[in-house]
Parts: structure tokens; sequence; C-alpha cells
């Protein structure tokens, strides 16, 4: 029977192995160059709404700098108390998963505030990768990430049930229409465009609605954007479950993938999918470039008076400060809303919503978010709207949570579902 000395070994045996994987030249320069002076620390939603020294990013990166320097330095493995390492290996392995989880977004706000350009996220995959392999992640993104994998493992068993759902969907596409020869393709081969959902028909109608209207060469994805393994910080299953959509896309031979609004899934396929499968033979965009190219070249005319109560937009962390898509949803926004307002600070500056990297997937960190969101549902009031237009599921959620925790009074939607309603 193992002892829990041996145990505990072990665990330290695999934190050491993933420090050294996932600390590269990056990495070490930013753990090396932040000096904790603390600049960072008003940038951050999470202080900013409960002021103490835990949610500083500089601690966060003090608690990666600690553990890398007890494994990698001389001094840290003679003398653990040296470096600051106090807790047994399974306090201190827990302590990393609460911290990585559940008290950072990976918003990078802390990164453009620092006069070094630190990249604290950076650091916190690091420290949730820590937390993942020693069983110190939460359990929910956990099943999320395997589910997606077991879909793939079982894609014939879906087939005909996504079909089948999917040709109910084709109805509601048709009636707003009014065009019965509307559809919504399934793994069509030639399609020009490969369109990649999320689960549920709010990703799916709109969309198809809008490509319709465009009459775009494209095709439904059997699956999701969504790629819970990157909020783990586990590149194996990360790759694995956005390999599913590259052989897709190879196998019916499209010429772009098109990511629905979802912040996450467009900054993986955009920016990861290429550190693990090189130069990808397609191009890839989000659906929010798709449409403002549609608007601009009069493919799809909107009308601003169907919509005109007051309307902001939420800028997206993963979108917008890591994607730099910021004036495309704001062009078909003011093409689709009558009274557009901005929310300050905006684009670069915006506070994230307080819920991003699978933090609202997990029903016990609820009050942990509404207390992280209080900045933006601060912003929120401050525009007096009453629709909010986000660019991804997980920050429509969260607005939806916060107005009814603060008492906003405010719809969440997304991009497209705001330019379906003003469909000329």
């Amino acid at each position: 029977m193992t002892s829990t000395a041996e145990k505990e070994k072990s665990k330290l045996t695999i934190a050491r192995e993933i420090l050294g994987n996932m600390v590269d030249r990056r990495v070490l320069t930013a753990l090396d160059v932040c000096v904790r002076c603390g600049i960072c620390t008003e940038s951050c939603h999470y202080y900013q709404s409960n002021p103490k020294t835990e949610h500083t990013p500089y601690y966060r990166a003090e608690m990666v700098r600690r553990l890398y320097r007890h494994f990698f330095d001389p001094m840290g493995r003679a003398f653990p108390k040296w470096v600051g390492i106090k807790e047994t290996t399974d306090e201190l392995l827990s302590k990393l998963g609460e911290i990585a989880f559940s008290s950072c977004t990976l918003c990078h706000r802390c990164t453009f505030a620092c006069p070094f350009g630190v990249e604290t996220a950076e650091i916190m995959r690091v420290m949730r990768g820590v937390a993942t392999a020693t069983g110190h992640a939460p359990e929910m993104l956990e099943e999320l990430a395997n589910a997606a994998i077991a879909k793939e493992d079982n894609v014939d068993m879906f087939r005909d049930i996504y079909r089948e759902q999917v040709k109910e969907l084709e109805k509601e596409v048709q009636d707003r229409l009014g065009d019965s020869k509307a559809r919504i393709p399934v793994e069509e081969k030639g399609a020009r465009m490969l369109y990649v959902p999320l689960a549920g028909a709010h990703t799916i109608v709109p969309q198809a609605i809008l490509l319709n209207a465009a009459k775009e060469s494209w095709t439904l994805a059997m699956f999701e954007s969504s790629n819970y393994a990157v909020f783990l910080s586990d590149p194996v299953r990360s790759k694995r479950i956005t390999g599913r959509v590259i052989k897709e896309a190879q196998k019916l031979n499209t010429e772009e993938i098109v990511v629905t609004e979802c912040g996450h899934g467009y900054t993986t396929m955009r920016w990861e999918a290429t550190k693990w499968f090189g130069k990808l033979p397609f191009g890839v965009r989000s659906i929010l470039e798709v449409l403002d190219d549609y608007v601009r070249e009069g493919r799809i005319h909107l009308d601003p008076s169907k919509n005109v109560q007051p309307t902001t937009y939420h800028d997206s962390c993963n979108l917008g400060r890591k994607g730099g898509i910021f004036d495309e949803p704001r062009r078909v926004i003011k093409a689709a809303a009558k009274d557009y307002r901005e929310m300050t600070p905006n684009r670069l500056e915006s506070y994230c919503c307080g819920a991003g990297s699978g933090l609202v997937a997990e029903p016990d960190w609820m009050d942990i978010r509404m207390q992280a969101g209080k900045m933006k549902a601060e912003q929120v009031k401050r525009t007096g709207a009453s629709l909010v237009i986000t660019s991804c599921d997980n920050c429509r959620q969260q607005i939806g949570d916060l107005s009814e925790h603060y008492g906003l009074n405010v719809e969440a939607s997304s991009v497209s579902e705001l330019a379906v309603k003003a469909l000329a």
C-alpha cells in the first residue's frame, strides 16, 4: 500500500516534470523580469472588486517562481523554506489549484499595464498545468474536456442524432427567411466555409440565417469550437480536441474555418493550433469578421430602426485584447442598432466580465465570479443601456448573471442575434 510520503513524492515528481516542460524561455524570462513592483495591481478586476494580496498578479507569479526555484535552484532544493515553500506537498498543490483556477481569468489586462510586458497569464497557465497534472483541477472542466474527446471516439453514434436535430433547426431558418430552400448543410464536401458552432441552437440558427441571406457556400461542423482542455492547460487533450475540427476541415476540403462567437474557441483555433499542427492549409476567422464583410460588401442589409433600445458592447478578452478584433463587431452593431453606447474603458483596456477561462463552468464558483464581475457590472450600469451585446458565449452568460445579481435590468445577446433582428 502506498504511503502518504510516497504519494507526496510522486506528486512532487509530476509537478517538477510539468514545470520543466512548460517553463520555456518566455515564461522563465517573465518570472525573472517581474520585480514585484505592483504597477499591475490596479489593472486586475479581481483586486479592484476585492483588494487583497492574493488577488494581485505579482503574487500569483510569485507562487510559480517559488515552486520553480524549489525544483531547479540548488538553494531551493536544499532549503525549501529559503524560497518560501512552507507547506506540505499536498497543501502547496491544493493552494496552487485554487489560485490558478478561481482567482485569475487569464484576461491579460495586467500584461498591458506592466512596464516590462510580463505575461502573467502565461505564468498562470503553468500553474494550471501543474494543478491539473497533480489532480487539483476542477472536476467539471475535466469532465467537459473528456466528453469532447468521447464524442469524437463515438462520432458515428452521434451523427444521426445530430443531423435530426439540425433538420429541426433548419425549419426555423426557413421560416425566418421565408425561403423553403434555405439549408443548414452538415459535412458537405466542397463547401467554401466550415462553420464551427458551440453546443446550442443559439450558435447555429442565427448564423445559419445570416449565412443563407448572404448566399454563402458553407457547411456546419460536427464538433463544437469549445475546448475545455485549454482551460486546464493540458496540451495533449487540447491538441486532440482542436484536431477534431482540423481533420473535418481537411476531409471536406474547405477553404476556411469560421469559429462562432466564442472567445477561447477562436484564439485556440487561430493562434494555438499552429503551435500544435504547424501552418494550417486553410484560413481561420471569427464569424464577427465574416459578418463585418457581409455588411460592408452589401451581402446582407441591416435596418437599425429595428433595434431602438440603448445598446452597448462588451469586448471579449480573447477576441479583443488577445485577438485584435475590435472594429468588426462594432461596425456590425452600429449598422444594426440605432442607439449605440460605448463602455468606458473599452477595447484594450476593457475589464474582463469575470467568467473567463472556464470559471463560468463551475457552479460552486458563482459567488467568486459575481464578485470578480463587479467592475464590469458598474461599466454596464454607467452606459444606461438595456441591451448588452457580447461576442463570447461565456461572457453572455456572465452578463446575464451579473444583471440579476446587481439588478442591472439588462438583456445579454450576441452580434449574430442582433444582426438577424435587423435584417431588412
